[in-house]
């Protein structure tokens, strides 16, 4: 009976180093396909993919202590987002009318915002920094998206209401 419980133990660490490992394979899948893309419409269509990739291997990273490796993590998806917002902006692609890769990058952005307000709340404050670095540029990028995408907003000018 022990040995069969040792041998499940045994399993059930193989499985989840395999896991890990398939893990992380996927994340360099997605990242070959990203930068073999030509197209930004392209890359922007696969940042909610990857997105969703690098923060589960940053949330390995924290788990494991290694916050440096974690915030790199993070700086790389922050530089592929403004990576595919510039090429989006450059195509003079009216966001508004033709969304295709505007949605997808900004809907990665929003995600990506929670998952880092998540991660942030878990943090001591001096371990933040970095992390903090990244959150400001991802807001600031996806403010810039959503006027795009919605240029024509109404200015709610309603008594009492304060101006943000």
């Amino acid at each position: 009976m022990r040995c069969a419980r040792g041998l499940c133990l045994a399993a059930l660490a193989a499985s989840l180093l395999s896991g890990s490992a398939r893990a992380q394979d996927r994340t360099a899948q997605l990242r070959s396909l990203f930068d073999q893309q030509t197209s930004a419409v392209e890359k922007a269509k696969l940042m909610p993919r990857l997105g969703e990739a690098q923060f589960r291997d940053a949330r390995k990273e924290i788990a494991a202590g290694h916050l440096p490796e974690a915030a790199a993590i993070l700086a790389q998806y922050r530089a592929e987002a403004q990576l595919c917002a510039k090429g989006l902006e450059t195509a003079g692609v009216d966001a508004e009318k033709h969304p295709a890769g505007f949605k997808q990058l900004q809907i990665s952005l929003r995600e990506s915002l929670r998952r880092l307000n998540e991660i942030l709340v878990g943090l001591p404050a001096d371990d933040q920094p970095p992390f903090l670095a990244v959150r400001k540029d991802l807001d600031e990028l996806n403010r810039r998206l959503i006027s795009k995408l919605f240029p024509r907003q109404p200015v709610d000018d309603s008594p009492g209401r304060t101006k943000d």
